[in-house]
């Protein structure tokens, strides 16, 4: 299967010519998903600090930077897999996620909540950064170019 975009046709004022994949397909995801929650989470902590003061505003931060840890590691352990094994990515996926809940659980079962922790901002903060981290991922997935057949040669023949 070849493509009809060749550079040497002329669409406008410019060549159009054939789009590879994207490079870095999961740094580019932790890229715009960070900055996607990361935005939301400053808005976030300010209305906390409007409202409730400092507690808030730290307690909205808290949990976002978890939450935005917790998927961050998730796009590190892709590229990192992804790069030597693509097909083993998603095994990875599945072991690291477990890691992360078993891992996150521990931690806040034997720390517990701090005391200055307001519960309203934590939920508010979390889930700012959760809708905001997902809607930046498929976002980024669905502009994403994956190469799924060989491109052709020279003289138009694909390879397998």
């Amino acid at each position: 299967m070849t493509s009809n975009a060749d550079s040497r046709r002329k669409a406008g004022n410019g060549p159009v010519g054939v789009s590879g994949p994207t490079p870095s397909l999961w740094l580019h995801l932790l890229r715009i998903s960070s900055l996607g929650s990361g935005a939301g989470l400053i808005l976030c902590c300010l209305l906390a600090w409007i409202f409730d003061g400092g507690a808030g505003a730290l307690s909205a931060a808290f949990a976002g930077l978890i939450v935005m840890v917790f998927f961050g590691i998730s796009l590190l352990v892709g590229h990192y897999v992804g790069r030597n094994n693509p097909s083993g990515a998603v095994g990875a996926f599945v072991g690291t996620y477990f890691i992360k809940v078993v891992g996150f659980g521990a931690v806040l079962f034997f720390v517990g909540a701090p005391e200055w922790l307001n519960d309203q901002w934590f939920l508010v903060g979390a889930v700012t950064a959760v809708v905001l981290w997902q809607a930046a991922e498929l976002f980024g997935f669905s502009k994403a170019r994956l190469q799924l057949y060989n491109d052709p040669d020279k003289d138009g023949r694909t390879h397998a």
